[in-house]
């Protein structure tokens, strides 16, 4: 054997290429191909479908979160507004709104505006996390948009979206039952969220903190349905309008499909929105909200549709399609951008 035989055969990584007639053929020294063992082949796919998920998860966890927080610190001043509204058999009017903002704003500081703020944030960043986060997953498990040519249902959306309100809604709503309370009374009453916890777990009984559950998610069926239904109808359908289906719209399309997701999503399910608030703040305003159904007749009783069920949808239509499209612009920048920076 030559000297350049010995080279070939002996490196295994590259095939040396030499114009020397060779009787050796050519295919026996190059190098044999690199076959996995088949335990390695039948591991590859579960291994690089981990790493996708828990990607897909890493990312939707925190981008929701920045969504959420950036969204309700927004509208946090209009939120608190209109709580105040919701708890009282006041007569609400956009001007009676603004007049309740520049009151607080004159005898307590701008600060006070944003009363409560620390409760919404303690709520909204696991809630929004994961609610978008449940939302990935579910649409994941349905096969919802899966695929750039993919066509899927708006019953599917619509399904995918209320599974991850009502997962989301269910883990924070003792959160939720706190932030209610700090926005409609004096920080006298509750200086901190802790204290919020332990007044209502000494004083009222741990049942409390989930007082109002049943119209939450009742009302968030419909809302998170409409709303990540409509915001992913609207997406899908501009994309193929535009023949682009593998690109995304930009951020202020997506501000602007949130927005709408938002005021279909809020209108559909306010009235329960109102009982909700009644029932948490039962105990603040002295008056007797036990049961959903008892609680929307009396409202409807006592004060009426427009000033009762949905007094202060003007401002939800307002805030609610400013903070979903805020929302939803930011979850899907913010999460294409970590999907790229962690890939």
């Amino acid at each position: 054997m030559t000297h350049q035989q010995d080279l070939l055969l002996g490196d295994r990584g590259a095939v040396r290429v030499t114009t020397r007639p060779s009787t050796i053929s050519t295919k026996s020294l190059s190098s044999p191909p690199s076959t996995p063992p088949p335990s390695t082949i039948s591991e590859r796919p579960v291994s690089e479908e981990k790493i996708s998920t828990k990607l897909r998860v890493t990312s939707s966890l925190l981008a929701g979160a920045m969504a959420g927080a950036l969204a309700k610190t927004v509208i946090a001043p209009l939120d608190r507004t209109k709580i105040n509204f919701q708890i009282s058999n006041r007569p609400y009017s956009t001007l009676k709104a603004i007049r309740f903002v520049a009151q607080s704003y004159r005898e307590k500081g701008a600060l006070s505006l944003w009363r409560g703020n620390s409760a919404t944030m303690a709520r909204i960043i696991p809630y929004a996390a994961i609610q978008f986060s449940a939302h990935e997953q579910f649409k994941y498990l349905l096969d919802v948009d899966q695929r750039p040519e993919q066509k899927s249902s708006p019953f599917m959306r619509f399904l995918s979206g209320s599974l991850a309100g009502v997962v989301s809604q269910s883990l924070t709503y003792p959160l939720d039952m706190a932030r209610a309370r700090m926005a409609v009374t004096h920080k006298d009453t509750y200086g901190s969220l802790r204290q919020v916890f332990v007044k209502i777990w000494r004083e009222e009984g741990p049942r409390t903190l989930y007082h109002g559950y049943t119209p939450t998610i009742l009302g968030i069926i419909p809302y998170a349905g409409t709303s990540f239904c409509t915001y992913g109808t609207l997406k899908k359908t501009y994309m193929e309008y535009k023949g682009t289906p593998e690109k995304e719209p930009n951020p202020f399309e997506r501000l602007i499909f949130g927005a709408v997701a938002g005021l279909l999503g809020q209108s559909s399910s306010y009235p329960l929105d109102i009982v909700r608030r009644r029932m948490q703040t039962s105990v603040i305003t002295g008056e007797n909200y036990n049961t959903v159904l008892g609680t929307l007749v009396k409202i409807y009783r006592t004060e009426g549709l427009k000033n009762g069920l949905f007094k202060g949808l003007s401002m939800n239509w307002l805030k609610g399609p400013v903070a979903v499209g805020i929302s939803f612009s930011t979850f899907d920048t913010v999460q294409k951008f970590l999907q790229r920076a962690l890939s």
